[in-house]
């Protein structure tokens, strides 16, 4: 069973840093350990930074299926900000794929409750619902993307997140993606009339 990339590009660059040899060495070897199981890197970029006693270093990986894996670490040691950089990379490549499993997994089906027959005296005073009046209370700035549906539901899989609005790249309108309770997924399209 193959463990380590074979001909990943892996491109190192230093900002305000020159990289050395074992400084290069070091972030290859790193992101080509990467497990190859789920999601497929196609590139994989290190970027190291040096900004007085503060060792940066960011990675930031290309995969299949247009999933873009970023994350960055700042120690007083580079080597120490890039084996951190690698490990919380691992983890959002392991959280990404429990997700995916998660969402081709065969659904549980709800089971119905069964409620006791009960018998009202209809004696009972009725009682009148007092009129309640709407009022906003939350308001939220969002930024809509321009994404393809499949893409939609990546994004709203991977923030966990109920619905998503976006700019539908492939009928050039605003969509809506949203959960439903069965685990599946509704789009909502505008209509003009």
């Amino acid at each position: 069973m193959q463990v380590t990339n074979v001909n990943l590009p892996i491109t190192v660059t230093g900002r305000h840093v020159s990289v050395t040899d074992a400084m290069r060495d070091h972030a290859q070897k790193k992101v080509a350990g990467l497990h190859l199981d789920y999601p497929k890197i196609i590139e994989a970029k290190v970027i190291l930074n040096v900004e007085g006693d503060r060792h940066i270093a960011e990675v930031i990986l290309f995969c299949a299926n247009h999933i873009v894996i970023e994350a960055d670490t700042t120690t007083a040691d580079m080597y120490a900000s890039i084996d951190e950089t690698m490990s919380k990379i691992a983890r959002r490549m392991r959280k990404h794929k429990t997700r995916m499993l998660k969402s081709h997994r065969p659904k549980r089906q709800k089971e119905m409750r069964h409620l006791e027959e009960a018998i009202f005296n209809a004696e009972l005073p009725i009682e009148t619902e007092e009129e309640h009046e709407p009022v906003l209370i939350h308001k939220e700035k969002y930024k809509v993307k321009h994404l393809f549906s499949d893409e939609a539901i990546m994004d709203m899989e991977m923030n966990e997140k109920p619905f998503i609005v976006y700019h539908d790249a492939k009928s050039d309108k605003l969509a809506v993606i949203y959960r439903r309770d069965d685990g599946d997924y509704g789009m909502i399209t505008p209509v003009e009339e």
